[in-house]
Formats: C-alpha cells, structure tokens, sequence
C-alpha cells in the first residue's frame, strides 16, 4: 500500500473528529482531517465535560494540565419563577471552553502527524467502487478508504446526503456568551425560562459559559437577541440577576439555528456519523462534549480493527460501529429527549424541581441514565 496514500478522511475538526483523528494517526493509519474554520475559535456549546471521560483523556495525554479547568460537582435546576433544588452530580465533570480546548486537541494532532486543512469546506463526498471521493469546494477532489463525518449539530452536507432530519425545521435556536460575573465555581446551574432553559457554569480563568436554548418563536414581537432576553428570560429572577450582573466578553453572542434532537443515523452511505452529527443530546442532561468524544474514539476503534486485521471488510467495520454507538448513546439520548418535554414550562418544570428537592436519590439516578460508564 503507498504510505502516502490518505487511508481516512475526517470532516469536522471538533471533539470527536480531533479525537478520531488522532487516534487513528497514532496508530499509523494516515489521516487527513478537514475543518472549515480556523483555530481557535468559539462553538455554541454548554462547555462540561463529564468525568466518564476524564480516565481516557489521561490516558491518551489529552487531558489539558496547563489549563486551569473549573470542577464541577453540583446542579442546581430552577423553574421559571426561581424555585431552586440541588442535587450532587453522581460523577461530577469540569469545565472548559471550546475555543481552548478544541485548540489545544489541534495542537496535538498536529504533533501526532495528522495533516489538517483548515478554512476548507466540503462540498460532497461520493462512495464508488470501495473507496470515497471527498470534493472540495476549492474544486480539488480528494480519496481515501473511510470516511469519518464530524461537522457537528447542522451543516450543507446534511441536505446534501438527504439525511431525513435535516427535511423538517427545527424549533430550537442555541446562543452563547461567556462573561466574567459571581458565580459558584462547582455549580452547573439550569436555569429554565419560558420556552426555554439556561444553562450557567465555570469554565477556565474565572470565565463563566452562559448558553441557552430557546424556541425561536420566543423572538417574535422583539427587535432581536439582546430584546427577547429582557422580555422572556429575565422572568427568571436568576437569570435576570445573571445577566444584569455579568460583564459579557464577547462583542456579540455565538448563535446557531435549527438544532435537532431528532434521531440520526450512526452510519450513512458507508460514512461513520460521530459526536454531534449522529445524534445531539439536550444540553440539560450536561455531556454532549463527553458523548463527541467517546464517539470520536470508538470511530476510529472500529477503523482501526480493520487495519489490524480484527475486521475483514468494510461491512464489518460498519456494523461493529453502529453497535457500539447503540450500546453507548442510544439509550441516553431517549432518556434526554424524553426528559427535555418537562423544560421550558412553569407547571412541568414546577414539577420537575419539586422532583428534584423530595426525591434526590432517584434525580441522581436520572442524571446517571444520561451519563456513560468511565472508560
């Protein structure tokens, strides 16, 4: 085989095609990862990371020393009045932002030997023949033998593929801010609104990560962003002492529109769909990042079976993914989605804290269905 021929393309520089990438290319498999933006830059995303994870990230040298992360070990839920309960999360996690740890996984990929393009942008990716055409939209055409897709809750090439979610409009719309303001440094703070939920933690250097969800029907009747949060979240007490009291640090929010909690497809067209593009959990349940990375990993898993002779051919390779994300996510995002129709309304998110207060053991065993084994 020519060592210089690419053996995996990966679209989508987050967590879990930087992970993918990674791990694949530390063991020797010859990976080419592409990202449309360029580093470090921010993602609309609740910055936790579950501990579930933590051990792996040891392991590996991913886990940022340097950085001063926050550690997270309780939760604090609201209704839209401000009724407040608290619980101690069974596993607890730690905070850090995207824009500098996404950056930091960059940096070691580079150092493992992956070849990266940034500011690139995919245009199609066509299966003949057993092997993958990956069409840039710079018009240079590139192969490779697998094909990972990484690019995260929304993008072109979801209409493109005709995936079946991507058909019908989302409700939801995400924004973020982070913000210098007090703050409990071990708190991850859920805080709901109408329509809606906030969440509100530490990530690194005394930074607080404010993001939300929000139904974009909220912003009807107002003149944008900054005017439906007065009107709609600030009902809150909580949130409105949050955000009258912080100093934003961003010039303007990070916004993105239509996310889908909808089922997606672990694998399509001989493609393995990880982190956010196989399937997004509800930020309330707090371990989107843990699930892109334990994706990102068994990904590159059951590629790597197969260049190590474990797996025979590609339809092995595909069915051992889709059973591993089965068994790992499956359950969780039902749980979540399940769990995310009791938000965003005073009598059902009324309930859900009263919940909370009388009943903290079994609250503690909820959270722990929508959270994974360490590994």
């Amino acid at each position: 085989m020519d060592k210089n021929k690419i053996q995996v393309i990966v679209i989508g520089g987050g967590l879990a095609g930087l992970i993918s990438s990674i791990c694949l290319q530390r063991s020797g498999v010859k990976t080419l990862l592409i990202e449309k933006k360029s580093y470090p830059f921010h993602r609309v995303c609740g910055e936790y990371i579950s501990n579930e994870v933590k051990p792996f990230l040891e392991r590996m040298d991913l886990f940022p020393k340097h950085i001063k992360t926050s550690k997270l070990s309780r939760f604090k839920l609201s209704d839209i009045k401000g009724n407040i309960a608290e619980v101690d999360l069974p596993l607890g996690g730690f905070g850090i932002s995207r824009y500098q740890y996404d950056n930091y996984l960059y940096q070691k990929a580079l150092d493992a030997g992956v070849e990266v393009k940034t500011k690139t942008e995919v245009s199609d990716i066509r299966f003949n023949e057993n092997e993958f055409t990956v069409s840039l939209k710079t018009g240079e055409s590139l192969t490779s033998e697998f094909v990972i897709n990484a690019y995260g809750k929304r993008s072109k090439l979801d209409k493109v593929f005709e995936r079946d979610f991507i058909k019908r409009k989302s409700p939801f719309l995400g924004v973020k801010y982070h913000a210098k303001v007090d703050f409990p440094k071990d708190v991850i703070g859920l805080y709901n609104f109408k329509g809606g939920y906030c969440g509100v933690s530490h990530v690194e250097d005394d930074k607080v990560n404010i993001c939300y969800l929000s139904r974009r029907e909220n912003l009807k009747g107002y003149g944008g962003i900054a005017e439906m949060e007065k009107a709609i979240l600030h009902q809150n007490p909580i949130l409105k002492g949050i955000f009258e009291n912080a100093e934003m640090l961003f010039e303007k929010p990070e916004v993105i529109n239509e996310i889908s909690f909808e089922q997606k497809a672990s694998v399509e067209n001989h493609m393995l769909m990880a982190g956010d593009t196989a399937g997004l959990i509800t930020p309330l349940c707090g371990n989107g990042m843990a699930m892109a990375i334990h994706s990102g990993f068994l990904a590159s898993s059951s590629i790597l079976n197969f260049y190590q002779g474990k797996l025979t051919n590609r339809q092995e390779v595909e069915s051992e993914y889709k059973n591993v994300w089965q068994q790992n996510f499956s359950k969780r995002l039902w749980v979540g989605r399940k769990t995310q129709n009791l938000f965003g309304n005073q009598m059902s998110a009324g309930l859900s804290v009263g919940f909370v207060k009388h009943f903290p053991y079994l609250a503690k065993k909820l959270i722990q269905q929508t959270h994974g084994e360490v590994f």
